[in-house]
């Protein structure tokens, strides 16, 4: 799916993989060097920007780990752009547990995990649509996440020909945690 522009666009459901059985749980100290490793290896492959081990301990708060058998097999952090707004960030699954779901049950934790925070909007920018889709997110301009691009996009070396796709999820009934 390549479009772009247009006000948010409705992507069609496609059905989910069985999940596998994973636990999914906020990471810890002791994930960090095996978050690093599985960030940096989908950066190499061109999946996802790379983050160093200090910035993962960093925002450690904003991770969560997929485990399987206790071996790290997927993450994704949230990254709080202030009231309202946040970001689906690092979000990758090790090419062996891909296929099982892992994503879709990511996704789903940081959704629980943002209403908890109260934010209103989730949104990122991807390659896999169709995981996101499964998720129920939709297309949208880039141009409504100035912050991601002031951000990440303009030191990007990819920036002039990115193809990357902005989806969001505006949330509903949100809490304030």
């Amino acid at each position: 799916m390549t479009r772009r522009s247009g006000s948010a666009a409705a992507l069609r459901p496609v059905p989910a993989p069985v999940a596998v059985a994973a636990r999914i749980h906020a990471a810890r100290r002791s994930d960090i060097p095996a978050l690093a490793a599985l960030v940096e290896a989908s950066a190499r492959a061109g999946h996802l920007l790379p983050r160093r081990a200090e910035e993962i301990a960093a925002t450690l708060p904003d991770w969560i780990v997929a485990t399987d058998d206790g071996e790290v097999v997927g993450c994704a952090s949230l990254l709080s752009y202030g009231p309202g707004l946040s970001e689906v960030r690092s979000l990758t699954v090790a090419e062996p547990a891909r296929g099982r779901g892992l994503g879709l049950a990511l996704l789903t934790r940081l959704r629980q995990r943002a209403r908890r925070r109260g934010v209103r909007t989730l949104f990122a920018l991807t390659r896999s649509v169709s995981l996101f889709a499964r998720a129920g997110y939709v297309i949208a301009e880039r141009d409504l996440f100035p912050e991601k691009v002031w951000r990440d996009c303009r030191i990007c070396p990819l920036i002039d020909h990115c193809d990357e796709i902005a989806v969001m999820l505006p949330l509903k009934g949100h809490k304030v945690a």
